[in-house]
């Protein structure tokens, strides 16, 4: 599958490249090989890149064997988002759907379509996602790639939209081991439409810089001898002729085509007529080839110059001249060398230009405007049309601002942020000032750059005095504060238009205008309870709403945030419980993330881990389909946390892992990631890893993180237990304070959610400071009374039981493992009967002891915690039992991403469904199955299912909630 036939240009032979063939073809041996290569040819214009590009591409040459997809950028579509993936995909008819094309398309390949066809939507995935079309134009790199190498090639890239460019760096990014040679033609000391996404591209990758430089004056004297092979030139015609055209490729062609046409020799007498013609030969000729033709060549010249590639009838409709009349212009203008020979396109840019200048300032705005309404008449997309608008001084006629509104829809539906954005500026300048499109431009920027578009809607906001409007924008402006950590600045502008909308509506407003109360006060439940200075209003606000019926989307989605909030309170599990099921219910309706994820830990927090696990996996599910990451990162997060409650290391391993390993894919939202490192932190711990465990911490890169709510209590947790695990219990302890300080300050009581009193019972008690131990028990027990889950009660048994010295410490400890037992809390169980087995020994009962301490082995095995089994087989072997060492499985050896890959074959996927499902490269997956057969022993994937087939705990509950680890050492 090749496309080589744009791979033209200027016909003149390649001199003086064979360097730079030689470097190309070894660039293209090299990719063949698996290792991806970038390289980029820079060289002023007219000097043979996109020459040099087609010796490399046609057959026999470097390219040779390889699919190639040619593409060349235009000036006129460097506005237009994935333009440039449209001229290196599009002559292979991808949206055709027949055949081997539509085949490409299949699985995530299929959210390509939208940047494949301007017409085409994803219905799967919201309008303005950046990732999805990114991640479905990788996966048809992909599929092409699983047939032979492949080439891209993308002429006049200074003229490539930004999202293109950002595509092949996403593509490269994820190209480790696969045949790719990606080679890019740019001109040199040329205005980049692309901004900062090219020099992004190349200073991420080792590229291969190329520089093409003028021929020699020996380049130059054998390109003479080839025009002129009957008569050698004198070295004062090579003298001459170089020193004029400055050795530039196309210069030499233009001077050396009107010399031989007008009879004049390579001798002293031509070095003379070189001299007379001088530089700026291609303009000259340019002019002087269109002075000498009837007034409709000329006209139709123009129309070519503006339009570019174009059917002969709408040529003839822009110059003013019949069909007829336009095909024999064409013929004309090819005849002089202005043409392609093979296609209606200018030659060169430089040629282009050139016609353009013939042409003034207001009459080319004229033939531009009927250019655009031309396009436009002839149905021709949006994007396209307003490509022609961004050239005019001014797009101020209403037609113009209605096309170019049109554009940026079309741009934002297909994840071209940067395009629509353009548009909507364009707007902005010449049209009225209105709060809708800044609004409209806000949204589009929103991803991109967040800061300009808070300042665009605090500016919408001041421009409208409507309180609906003001309630929508305000929600639109407290969300991009959520993403950028501004949310108290969110959550004031949130609460200022709500508080004005509530006013205005009075008590009995009409269903539109209740549904717009309650998606404001949704979000601002959201927005506030992000950071620890405005949860409490927050929940002052939301102890005073009354739960709503969860009936439309709004309601579910402040159902679910009242939920948690109600949780966090820690009054009771069970009327969290019906709220969150409520939320949880959809009659006919998909749920959404924001009521599905805080749902989840309001259940989790009650011991209803199976049913938070099933809301996750349905966020799972949707964002794997949508191709969500951000959305996919945050459920696989809070899913290790479910999996830590319930005792499932591995499992937590695993999908902490597998959000760690997207963050580091170079995500825009990667920098105030917090929770996979948090999960995966506290699982290595568990798994006797603690010093793993800090660095992970110390990756975490988010500002100001003591301000938040949440994150910052269990990255408190997780510290100090990794620091008690490296052996130091009084910077844990400090934590384990600061931890507690923090969540009272705060007012967030539920006795699960960040149970630093239970570790720090634990770790006070083994230093005998059992005073201080009681106080720390004591500090959860009410909590826990009044929460009433098995866990939370067992907490609280747990930490009075080894506050306690002696018989009556031993009878809390008994009722800690009777009620841990029928918890989800399966490693927190481990540890009651760790800590149980030590206190029985203190009473002077080993048999009983051994027992107890025999169970925790085996339950911390079966767990993954490795650190808690050997402690505890170090107990029964001190109190005279037998057992072997504890050492790590073959199982326990798999990485977390390695044990979610084999499960992920092991159940029947093939290698490219798994890769899709994970957001990696087939690659990557190949990678780690290596891996995991080596150290399970195995040769094939049909032994995977046996070799992962282990007693494993059941999967549910989130945030890291257990028992103090410290203690069970």
């Amino acid at each position: 599958m090749t496309n080589r036939a744009r791979a033209t240009g200027p016909s003149h032979p390649l001199v003086g490249r064979e360097a730079h063939l030689g470097k190309l073809a070894a660039g293209a041996a090299a990719a063949c090989a698996g290792q991806p290569q970038l390289i980029v040819l820079d060289g002023p214009a007219g000097v043979g890149k996109t020459s040099l590009l087609r010796a490399a591409l046609d057959d026999g040459g470097p390219c040779d064997g390889m699919t190639v997809l040619y593409g060349a950028c235009r000036a006129i579509d460097s506005g237009s988002g994935y333009s440039g993936v449209r001229a290196l995909f599009g002559p292979l008819n991808l949206t055709a759907r027949r055949g081997r094309a539509s085949a490409l398309l299949a699985g995530n390949a299929r959210h390509a379509l939208p940047a494949l066809a301007p017409d085409r939507v994803d219905g799967d995935t919201a309008p303005g996602a950046t990732y999805p079309a990114l991640n479905g134009l990788y996966w048809l790199a992909a599929g092409l790639m699983a047939d032979r190498p492949l080439t891209l090639a993308l002429d006049d890239v200074h003229w490539c939209d930004e999202r293109s460019l950002r595509w092949l760096d996403f593509l490269l990014r994820r190209a480790d081991g696969m045949p790719l040679l990606v080679v890019l033609a740019r001109r040199t000391a040329s205005e980049c439409t692309a901004g900062p996404a090219l020099a992004d591209l190349v200073a991420h990758h080792r590229s291969l810089a190329l520089h093409v430089p003028a021929l020699s004056a020996r380049d130059v004297e054998t390109l003479v001898r080839r025009t002129f092979p009957e008569a050698p030139p004198r070295p004062s015609f090579v003298g001459a002729l170089t020193a004029v055209t400055g050795g530039n490729p196309l210069e030499l062609q233009r001077i050396l085509h009107k010399l031989r046409t007008t009879g004049v020799r390579p001798d002293d007498t031509g070095a003379r007529r070189v001299t007379e013609l001088g530089g700026r030969a291609v303009a000259a000729s340019v002019r002087e080839a269109l002075d000498g033709q009837p007034a409709g060549v000329r006209e139709v010249a123009r129309a070519l110059a503006v339009l570019g590639p174009e059917r002969p009838e709408h040529l003839a409709a822009l110059a003013g001249v019949s069909a007829v009349q336009a095909e024999e212009a064409v013929d004309v203008l090819r005849r002089s060398g202005l043409v392609q020979p093979d296609r209606i396109e200018p030659v060169h840019d430089m040629v282009r230009a050139a016609v353009l200048s013939t042409v003034g300032s207001a009459a080319l705005a004229g033939l531009r405007t009927r250019a655009a309404q031309l396009l436009s008449d002839v149905g021709r997309s949006p994007e396209q049309i307003a490509g022609q608008l961004l050239l005019l001084p001014r797009a101020d006629q209403p037609w113009m601002t209605a096309v170019l509104l049109d554009a940026a829809a079309q741009a934002e539906q297909r994840g071209a942020p940067e395009a629509a954005a353009r548009y909507l500026e364009r707007v902005m300048e010449t049209g009225p000032d209105t709060p809708e499109i800044r609004t409209r431009l806000a949204e589009v920027l929103s991803e991109t750059d967040p800061a300009r578009s808070l300042t665009l809607l605090h500016e919408a906001l001041a421009l409208t005095g409507d309180v609906r409007t003001r309630a929508t924008i305000a929600v639109r402006l407290a969300l991009t504060c959520l993403r950028v950590q501004r949310s108290p600045e969110g959550a004031r502008v949130l609460t200022e238009a709500l508080d004005a909308l509530h006013a205005a509506l009075g008590t009995d407003p009409e269903p539109a205008d209740r549904e717009l109360l309650t998606l404001a006060e949704a979000t601002l439940l959201i927005v506030g309870a992000d950071e620890k200075s405005t949860l409490p209003a927050v929940r002052e606000r939301a102890a005073l709403l009354p739960p709503p019926p969860g009936d439309t989307p709004a309601q579910r989605q402040q159902l679910a945030m009242l939920t948690v909030l109600t949780a966090t309170d820690g009054r009771s599990a069970a009327e969290s419980v019906r709220q969150a099921r409520r939320a949880l219910r959809s009659p006919g309706a998909e749920l959404g993330a924001w009521s599905l994820l805080p749902a989840s830990l309001a259940l989790s927090l009650a011991d209803e881990t199976g049913e938070a696990l099933d809301a996750l996996e349905t966020v799972l599910r949707d964002s794997r389909r949508t191709a969500a990451v951000w959305t996919y990162v945050l459920a696989l997060s809070t899913r290790a946390f479910v999996h830590l409650d319930q005792g499932g290391v591995p499992q937590a391993l695993a999908d902490a892992q597998s959000a760690l390993d997207l963050l580091g894919e170079g995500n825009y939202w990667g920098e105030s990631a917090v929770l996979p490192q948090i999960a995966c932190a506290l699982a290595l711990t568990e798994h006797g890893e603690p010093g793993r465990a800090e660095e992970v911490l110390g990756t975490i890169k988010r500002p100001r993180i003591e301000a938040f709510a949440w994150e910052y209590h269990w990255y408190l947790m997780a510290r100090a237990r990794a620091r008690y695990e490296c052996g130091d219990p009084e910077s844990a302890l400090e934590l384990l304070r600061t931890c507690g300080d923090s969540l009272d300050r705060t007012g967030l009581d539920n006795p699960v959610l960040a149970p630093w009193w239970v570790d720090a019972a634990c770790l006070l008690a083994e230093s005998g400071r059992f005073d201080e131990a009681r106080a720390a028990a004591g500090h959860g027990a009410g909590p826990a009374e009044r929460w009433g889950t098995p866990r939370a009660l067992g907490y609280a048994a747990l930490a009075r039981g080894v506050a306690t010295p002696g018989p009556e410490g031993t009878a809390g400890l008994r009722e800690a493992v009777r009620r841990l037992a029928a918890s989800p809390a399966r490693a927190d169980h481990a540890r009651s009967l760790l800590l149980l087995g030590r206190a029985l020994l203190a009473d002077g009962a080993p048999g009983e002891a051994r027992e107890h301490l025999r169970d925790a082995v085996a339950l911390a095995r079966r767990c993954g915690c490795v650190a808690l089994a050997r402690r505890a087989r170090e107990e029964l072997v001190g109190a005279g039992g037998r057992m072997r060492e504890v050492t790590v499985s073959p199982l326990d050896m798999l990485t977390g991403t390695e044990r979610t890959v084999a499960t992920l074959v092991a159940s029947g996927v093939t290698n490219r469904e798994a890769a899709e499902s994970l957001f990696v490269t087939v690659r990557t997956v190949e990678l780690h199955l290596t891996s995991v057969y080596r150290k399970l022993g195995i040769t094939r994937r049909a032994e995977l299912a046996d070799a992962l087939h282990v007693d494993t705990p059941p999967a549910p509950g989130p945030r890291e909630g257990r028992t103090g680890s410290d203690a069970t050492r």
